[in-house]
């Protein structure tokens, strides 16, 4: 099949678009043409105004036409085409056999192209409110798309909203080669280890609470923060903070963790706990939704309600005074994350995508 997945924006290493690069190296892999068309501007999404969000954007586009972008977190197989455009209308998208929306800016856009650029799919991975406003987002949901979600949580929530039960759900993957069990579960340092991000719906800031609940009870506690913007001013100056950290950096701090902490209010699946519980990580969590595919309270991980650090901190403690307990999760939790293989959503979406079309009367 010539497959065509349109991204709301440049490479960035955030999970939406780590995502779509996962299925591209795959896709090809089963020998199927793959374009990733990138869009540098997106009429229907224009952020609040802001001088400094202005400046980057305006100094992004000259770089870009300059020069094209230079992938380095993720590995893409050469086979991939990666297609950068001003914008992701029909004349800059070739034609496919499928084309896959990744985001409800890019279904708008995708809900306009001819037959011609292939049938219509969303690989939905946004939820309200926090990735647009409600409105827009649901109304996506109604297009006349075939759709993939990343969660059961957002299967249910999609189903809730369209009424229908015409879509899969084809949970992501983790890259088992890169993220892996080095160092015995048994034997770690006393530390914790949280990822940050601006963003509201990441909780970073109830976080940061809990880690001070934390530090206060255990003061000989070890507390690793990392991200992709330098160091926050909110994190105080007895936390560590790794700024744009290596892979293969991330994965030694996974394996140098007893404890990975996760604070956000909402996640479509949430990768950076489930690539710790493949490390070893025993996962203390926000109950966030699309984490629910793999983090069961009490048997492999800790869970609470969203926004309520106190209750965070509660279960990290739990963690630190019985460490029986933290060894048991932290097993039961990377036996349940093997299953979560990037060949395995593969399949399902490869399967899908057939089925689909041969439904429509289509020859692959």
């Amino acid at each position: 099949m010539k497959i065509t997945f349109v991204l709301p924006g440049y490479p960035a290493p955030i999970g939406g678009f780590r995502v779509v690069y996962e299925y591209a190296n795959h896709l090809v892999a089963r020998e199927h043409e793959v374009t990733i068309v990138h869009a540098r501007f997106l009429r229907n999404f224009d952020p609040p105004p802001n001088f400094y969000r202005w400046l980057r954007r305006k100094t992004g586009n000259l770089l870009t036409r300059i020069s094209m972008p230079n992938l380095q977190w993720l590995p893409i197989d050469k086979r991939v085409r990666m297609l950068y455009v001003r914008e992701p209308i029909a004349r800059s998208v070739p034609n496919s056999d499928v084309v896959l929306a990744t985001a409800w800016q890019t279904a708008e856009y995708v809900t306009d192209y001819s037959s011609s650029k292939g049938r219509k799919y969303y690989l939905v991975q946004d939820f309200p409110p926090y990735m647009g406003s409600q409105e827009r987002i649901e109304a996506s949901w109604k297009l006349p798309f075939e759709k993939v979600t990343v969660s059961r949580w957002l299967y249910d929530k999609v189903v809730s909203v369209t009424g229908t039960n015409h879509l899969v759900n084809v949970p992501n993957g983790i890259a088992f080669r890169r993220f892996r069990k080095i160092e015995d579960i048994n034997n770690r340092p006393k530390r914790i280890s949280m990822m940050y991000s601006p963003g509201k719906y990441k909780g970073a800031k109830d976080g940061i609470h809990a880690l001070e609940i934390c530090k206060r009870r255990h003061p000989d506690l070890q507390m690793t923060v990392f991200g992709r913007v330098l160091r926050p001013r909110q994190i105080p100056s007895w936390i560590e903070y790794r700024s744009n950290i290596p892979e293969e950096e991330l994965v030694h701090l996974y394996n140098q963790t007893r404890i990975f902490l996760c604070s956000s209010l909402a996640e479509g699946f949430a990768l950076p706990p489930a690539e710790a519980m493949a490390c070893g990580c025993a996962v203390v969590s926000t109950d966030c939704g699309g984490n629910r595919d793999y983090a069961e309270d009490g048997i492999t991980a800790l869970l609470s309600p969203p926004g309520v650090p106190q209750a965070l901190a509660g279960n990290v403690i739990r963690l630190l005074e019985d460490d029986d307990l933290r060894v048991r999760l932290a097993k039961a939790g990377y036996e349940r994350i093997q299953k979560f293989t990037w060949e395995r959503s593969t399949d399902l979406l490869e399967q899908f995508l057939k089925e689909a079309k041969q439904n429509d009367g289509h020859k692959l």
